[in-house]
């Protein structure tokens, strides 16, 4: 596979969604692609020493048809990083990621996640060795600060520190991140949210390919925030809970293209060949349809098609009969 030129990979960046643990893996992602075809995808993060040390190449499996898609990294040791970032390169991702925001104690108890906001050199020297490592860009996520930072001086630091190394790309979660006393889920919702900061930094980096993340719910948001002159967006909950609201009119309104609208109903039948070939390989329906069931979100009949799904595709012998069930149930109560 032929990685995109950067130019190509900036411009998908326009939109993106979030890497989130346990959500975004390869069947999520397989099912976002068939919405948009060009938004940014993102692997949930996958730890350096599961890579280097483990063994679990298994985690960077993917479709081809998921690109552009990025491998988000977790880490704090520049050797072990560009280790890891070499083999996501060989694997053929078009990115690699380095996650400095996630606030969960297990990846605080390894020093990487948003505890990296507090050590910047770090960060800009694992930058460095990963991009030493691999052809592809190396990019970062990163927090407005965390604990007791004051985010208006911490950003402008960490961002000067990583640009010298090389990072042309990064994307802000606008919230702190307290390592103490909040939990990671608490962390996505109660930091006051601080958009005007991630927009002056624009201005101050105008070199910097800069993304904004953190409560942006829908894509009039997300063209409201690209309106002001940011380079991107990055969707987290909202578009792994309500799918086709987030990625079906992305590639028409994000990036103007022609790609006709994909229905659900078009989402699903898409899957079903997908679906088939995961069963054959040994996997089970349900592995693929946890993440279909906000397809229908906010639509007559939704809920018979979750509770369909919910309650039968995890049974054993489960195959795509339950999708066919799931979607006579919904229209039945329509």
């Amino acid at each position: 596979m032929t990685t995109p030129e950067k130019s190509t990979l900036h411009a998908a960046a326009r939109l993106s969604v979030a890497p989130m643990m346990d959500w975004t893996d390869r069947h999520c992602r397989y099912l976002h692609r068939i919405l948009s075809g060009q938004t940014l995808l993102y692997t949930e993060m996958v730890t350096s020493p599961a890579l280097v040390r483990g063994g679990a190449l298994h985690l960077l499996k993917f479709d081809p048809s998921e690109h552009p898609v990025a491998l988000q990294l977790g880490g704090s040791d520049p050797v072990e990083l560009a280790q890891a970032a070499k083999l996501g390169a060989e694997a053929g991702y078009d990115e690699i990621n380095l996650n400095c925001g996630c606030p969960s104690d297990r990846v605080q108890s390894g020093t990487f996640g948003a505890v990296l906001m507090k050590h910047p050199e770090l960060v800009a020297d694992c930058v460095a060795a990963m991009r030493a490592a691999v052809d592809v860009e190396v990019t970062v996520k990163c927090r407005i600060g965390v604990d007791e930072q004051e985010p208006r001086e911490v950003v402008p630091d960490f961002l000067e520190k990583i640009a010298a190394a090389g990072c042309e790309r990064v994307t802000i979660h606008a919230r702190k991140a307290w390592l103490q006393g909040l939990s990671p889920k608490e962390n996505r919702d109660v930091p006051p949210l601080d958009y005007e900061l991630v927009h002056a930094m624009k201005a101050a980096f105008p070199q910097l390919h800069l993304s904004i993340n953190g409560g942006v719910q829908s894509l009039d948001e997300a063209e409201a925030h690209l309106a002001r002159g940011l380079d991107g967006v990055m969707i987290g909950r909202s578009g792994y809970h309500t799918p086709w609201d987030v990625l079906a009119e992305a590639d028409a309104r994000i990036y103007g293209s022609a790609r006709e609208t994909v229905s659900p109903d078009a989402a699903v039948a898409a899957m079903v060949p997908y679906i088939e070939r995961h069963i054959a390989d040994g996997g089970r329906l349900h592995q693929v349809t946890r993440h279909m069931l906000g397809l229908f979100a906010g639509r007559p009949g939704a809920r018979k098609w979750r509770q369909v799904l919910s309650e039968k595709a995890s049974r054993e012998g489960a195959g795509t009969e339950v999708l066919d069930e799931a979607l006579g149930r919904m229209r039945e109560a329509a």
